[in-house]
């Protein structure tokens, strides 16, 4: 049996970013969690792992070491067309709530994942 776990994050404004990554991920806020100082959002499907963000003074100041990626168009095999279209199309929801595109890496000519920021910063990709 897998082991349950959570993700924290530290962020500067912890409710932003949640809102943020509740968006991207299509979480949802947990429900009965109020601490002034942070977050916490779920798969409203019990699947994936909580993610709570707690509020720090500092801002992230060097590389993730780790990072999240969004697979938009699941798990192969893919049509390459439709799975570029899916990517392209999150990217930009994503960039309307706050994240920056950074750069976009291709295989063999065809469109792998684009590397982005989420609103603090941190290091995403979208695949």
């Amino acid at each position: 049996m897998a082991t349950h776990w959570t993700l924290g994050c530290d962020a500067v404004d912890p409710r932003r970013l949640a809102a943020f990554w509740a968006l991207a991920l299509g979480y949802v806020d947990e429900p009965g969690y109020d601490f002034p100082d942070g977050a916490s959002i779920i798969d409203p499907n019990h699947k994936g792992p909580a993610i709570g963000f707690l509020r720090v003074p500092e801002r992230k100041s060097a590389k993730n070491r780790m990072h999240i990626d969004i697979r938009v168009a699941g798990e192969p095999p893919w049509d390459m067309t439709e799975r570029e279209q899916l990517i392209r199309a999150k990217v930009g929801e994503l960039v309307a709530a706050g994240a920056t595109a950074v750069r976009e890496e291709a295989d063999g000519g065809v469109l792998d994942h684009v590397v982005m920021y989420d609103p603090e910063g941190n290091e995403f990709c979208v695949a």
